[in-house]
């Protein structure tokens, strides 16, 4: 069933909260923002239910891990097709190095993030994966020479959420 889940400003805490520390404790949360830990609890699941928390994860840092260099591409496709849309897509989504990709209008088709060791191994990439995807006809490569601002929470309280009414979000069946 595809049900419907209020954000209220609540939720918009918890959502908050969870995206600054999806470590803490139920009890932690709760206190965070104001509930006992029983209907804290029972947001989160619903949230979780209803796909407006997608999962948790840890931000790991590329360069630690031995991938300093990032690169910008953007891709230009012969055609859109659905046909090839879809297997360009799942060939994108099936490498690893490739850690997002947009549909975008304007110049580019698609605009992705690719992340690898070196200039070298970008190289590489490029010739046995990039030309290689399906419909690929134009590519530009940007390299990243600084990370100025990188974040992965979401402003759900910042202004553009508030003043707007509360989102809903549909709850996957």
């Amino acid at each position: 069933m595809n049900e419907e889940i209020s954000l209220d400003a609540y939720s918009l805490r918890i959502l908050a909260e969870l995206q600054r520390d999806s470590r803490q404790t139920v009890q932690q949360l709760a206190e965070a923002v104001g509930l006992s830990p029983s209907p804290c609890w029972k947001r989160v699941k619903d949230m979780e239910a209803a796909g407006v928390i997608r999962g948790y994860t840890a931000r790991v840092d590329p360069e630690k891990v031995g991938l300093a260099l990032r690169v910008v591409v953007e891709a230009n496709l012969e055609k859109h097709s659905e046909d090839l849309v879809r297997r360009f897509e799942e060939a994108v989504a099936a490498s690893p190095n490739i850690v997002q990709c947009h549909s975008t209008t304007g110049q580019a088709d698609y605009v992705l993030t690719v992340l690898a060791s070196d200039i070298k191994r970008y190289e590489q990439f490029l010739h046995d994966t990039i030309f290689r995807l399906p419909g690929v006809t134009h590519v530009r490569s940007s390299i990243v020479l600084r990370e100025v601002k990188s974040e992965t929470a979401l402003p759900v309280q910042g202004s553009a959420v508030s003043a707007a009414p509360a989102p809903r979000a549909r709850r996957k069946a």
